[in-house]
């Protein structure tokens, strides 16, 4: 359902982000992007999502390539950005109609999700205030409730925990897991490694924009018997430098 295939991207100034990055995230599994700061996450979540264009390599969602067939892919996944100040200007339900616009969600649809989503956020009585005056965290539960309103089949989901109470995150937890359960897939990136361990089917662990160590949970502590993830994830990584 998520296919990177080879992507490679090297900016203007000859920094290569990402260096032959492959994986597929097939139907029914939560896989989670954990690596360093800097180590290229928000890059190939950005070419997977169509915002860069990568050097080389092509991304595939739900069999449409992104780069060949845009807004058939992009019709196809939710994302959730690592920055949620966008459109302030508008309150939290016209900025959720926008977006519900460019969907084609339906006027019942779009009601009967945004009031379901808006609940399970604790967003409901904030929905007619204007982003401008949301706290961070209230502008990121927001940016989830857009993200999900036209209830696609994958999602990619680039730090989505940030900035949320913990009950907003135990239900975003609930939902990704919800999601995959019915047969969807969902990729999202995290430093925060208990909720990898926590959700996730698989985990990629990317360095220096290439995968350095890819499986399952038992498979990543197969060479590291007795180790949580935090420890392994240091271990292949390193310590950051002061």
């Amino acid at each position: 359902m998520i296919e990177a295939k080879s992507l490679t991207m090297i900016y203007g100034n000859g920094h290569k982000a990402t260096d032959d990055i492959s994986f597929n995230i097939k139907a029914g599994e939560i896989v989670g992007f954990a690596g360093p700061n800097g180590a290229g996450k928000t890059t190939v979540i950005k070419m997977l999502t169509g915002i860069l264009k990568p050097t080389s390599g092509t991304a595939v969602i739900n069999s449409f390539d992104i780069s060949k067939d845009p807004i058939n892919a992009k019709m196809s996944f939710a994302y959730i950005a690592d920055n949620p100040d966008i459109l302030i200007q508008l309150t939290g339900l016209e900025y959720l109609n926008f977006i519900a616009d460019m969907y084609e969600i339906s006027s019942k649809d779009r009601k009967e999700r945004i009031g379901v989503l808006a609940e399970r956020f604790g967003m409901t009585d904030a929905l007619n205030t204007q982003m401008r005056e949301y706290s961070h965290g209230m502008r990121q539960k927001l940016m989830v409730i857009s993200a999900l309103v036209h209830n696609p089949p994958a999602w990619i989901l680039d730090e989505p925990m940030t900035g949320l109470d913990p009950s907003a995150a135990f239900e975003l937890k609930q939902m990704m897991r919800e999601h995959a359960k019915a047969g969807n897939a969902v990729l999202f990136s995290t430093h925060v490694l208990e909720v990898a361990e926590q959700l996730c089917d698989r985990i990629i662990i990317i360095n220096h924009g290439k995968i350095i160590k890819e499986g399952t949970l038992d498979f990543l502590t197969l060479d590291n018997p007795g180790m949580s993830l935090e420890e392994i994830f240091v271990k292949l990584t390193g310590k950051p430098e002061a």
